[in-house]
């Protein structure tokens, strides 16, 4: 047996998180992938771009930080190869490539910049296939800080996906624009929905991660949609302070998440469906394996 290990760094809309990973090889075994240690930071980049457009000098600066605290973490661990990838907040940025390439330069820590498709594309590698069963549709939904991953898969296979700017850091922003979007989304989905009987909707997200925390579900087992509206209504109540002082919430989760269920409580009303399943997977994990399945392909 060897057990090596891969990172993988989520440059994301509303903070940036850091997975190391144990990938434990055995001969004839198929590898199995641990979590070593989960380091996230509240830098919230979607408030520059989806604002003003751009990445701001003060917000690069904590980036430029926060790649060099996570290069050190990775040496200390020995981390054997590691990807940075970056989603809507930095893609939309009108000084993107400067942002990227300040940071390389700096802290010796590379970032893509992926769009919508690809993002679902290695979510979607994930154990998330562990979930699917053949004889089930599903609906897929990764509700982030700047925009929603929809993928549908039918028969064990992804069949449809796309991206729509809709997040819990974006809803901040112009309200006309968003509800626009949201439209969209919610046409296409009714649309997809009609080749379907019968839907199981799969959440994740840091936002429906920490709901299914709070609920104290046993893992593998679905939120109904009546309990998520009793929770989206009972924190909608609180205000930003009461979220923090009472429920525990970090500061740069206790303003998102009620936007943020709001999306899968309207994903779950536009597919008809009723409960939904949380795997608490996430981007990192898909960039870990995606990146083991590249080394050794």
């Amino acid at each position: 047996m060897k057990v090596i290990k891969y990172a993988a760094i989520d440059v994301g809309s509303n903070g940036v998180r850091l997975l190391i990973s144990n990938i434990i090889l055995k001969n004839g075994k198929a590898p199995i992938f641990n979590k070593s240690a989960l380091v996230r930071v509240p830098i919230r980049l979607g408030a520059d771009t989806f604002k003003k457009g751009k990445i701001s000098d003060s917000s690069l600066k904590r980036m430029i930080k926060a790649m060099k605290a996570f290069k050190l973490l990775m040496d200390v661990h020995k981390v054997e190869n590691f990807r940075a990838c970056a989603t809507s907040a930095i893609r939309e940025a009108s000084n993107s490539q400067f942002i990227v390439d300040e940071i390389e330069k700096k802290s010796k820590v590379k970032i893509d910049i992926i769009d919508g498709k690809t993002e679902a594309e290695i979510i979607a590698s994930t154990d998330l296939y562990k979930v699917i069963e053949e004889r089930n549709n599903y609906l897929y939904v990764d509700v982030g800080g700047g925009s929603t991953e929809f993928t549908f898969f039918s028969k064990g296979e992804q069949v449809s996906s796309k991206s729509f700017k809709i997040g819990s850091v974006r809803s901040f922003g112009s309200k006309e624009t968003y509800k626009q979007t949201k439209k969209l989304a919610k046409d296409w989905i009714k649309e997809e929905v009609k080749k379907y009987d019968k839907l199981i909707i799969i959440g994740s997200g840091g936002n429906i991660n920490k709901i299914f925390k709070l609920s104290g579900t046993k893992i593998g087992k679905p939120l109904t949609r009546c309990y998520l509206q009793q929770e989206f209504k009972a924190l909608k109540k609180l205000t930003y302070e009461e979220r923090i002082r009472e429920i525990g919430l970090n500061p740069d989760r206790a303003d998102v998440i009620v936007p943020a269920l709001k999306i899968y409580l309207a994903t779950m009303k536009w597919s008809k469906s009723d409960s939904i399943i949380v795997p608490q997977i996430g981007l990192a994990d898909g960039i870990v394996k995606t990146l083991f399945a590249k080394d050794n392909s």
